[in-house]
């Protein structure tokens, strides 16, 4: 890969980097699009991190489909499919380790300890060995994206990270990896997520800006909805800082929540702005 990226690079081509744990679905074939238009060399990497998952996580179970996801990366004109071995990412011996401060302590870094240290330590990683100049991060993740993105400016590192919008299932839920756990009955529970965020936008759109409120509506559709298991936070925060906000003010908010249905973990989130 390191090679491979030396010629690119060499040739004067622009390469883009699609980060990925693989089992592909639409929302990862629209970061590859998205390079595929913007860059000469499109990098798919594939790799299951074992360092951002929890002991209690589900590490062993993620769903995993490497010929699948090989067929759908050809298709969409990937470049490289790049997939290296833990042994190659972490041999043994493997003691360092990248942090960001800060911007990890609330929404999921609180219930997930140690989570986005392995997402930064293979994603730098991943930047040392693939060299691109641009790569794209999915916007439902918007913790990760923000934290990637502040490590990018911290560490001086010469790459443009672009942030694309979530894609949703025709009926609102956000496309993951992980709706490949629910059941029929879950997956038509799911819906009352997006379904929550929503109904809070329309009533912060009518004008109310109390974050206290807004969370409220978020929280009593979630809370109706029998087959969510239970609810990790909903927060409205600092589109930029992550801070809870008390008040959406004109730099506007994500509204972002995080709960179980069976025994996926779902993550979603919506702007709150004023619409220019």
């Amino acid at each position: 890969m390191k090679s491979l990226s030396k010629k690119f690079r060499e040739g004067g081509e622009v390469i883009g980097l699609v980060p990925t744990m693989g089992y592909f679905h639409e929302g990862h074939l629209s970061l590859m699009r998205k390079a595929r238009g913007e860059c000469e060399r499109v990098v798919v990497s594939l790799f299951v991190n074992p360092l951002q998952f929890g002991p209690q996580e589900d590490y062993h179970l993620y769903p995993r489909d490497e010929d699948r996801d090989a067929k759908l990366a050809e298709k969409e004109g990937v470049d490289i499919l790049f997939i290296p071995s833990v042994s190659e990412m972490y041999p043994e011996g493997y003691a360092t380790f990248v942090e960001v401060k800060r911007l990890t302590e609330g929404l999921c870094g609180r219930f997930r300890p140690g989570h986005f240290q392995g997402v930064t330590t293979v994603v730098l990683k991943l930047f040392n060995i693939v060299k691109p100049h641009k790569v794209y991060f999915g916007m439902k993740d918007y913790q990760q994206l923000k934290v990637i993105e502040r490590m990018t400016r911290d560490l001086d590192l010469d790459i443009e990270i672009i942030p694309c919008p979530t894609i949703r299932e025709a009926d609102g839920l956000a496309m993951s990896s992980r709706n490949s756990y629910l059941s029929t009955e879950e997956r038509k529970a799911a819906t009352v997520i997006y379904r929550s965020l929503l109904e809070a936008k329309e009533t912060y759109r009518k004008g109310e800006t109390k974050a206290k409120v807004l969370k409220e509506i978020v929280g009593g559709i979630l809370r109706g909805e029998p087959l969510v298991r239970r609810i990790d936070y909903v927060e409205i925060v600092h589109p930029e800082t992550l801070e809870p906000l008390e008040e959406v003010g004109e730099e506007g908010a994500i509204l972002a929540v995080a709960l179980y249905i069976g025994k996926a973990r779902l993550i979603d989130n919506i702007l709150l702005r004023e619409e220019v």
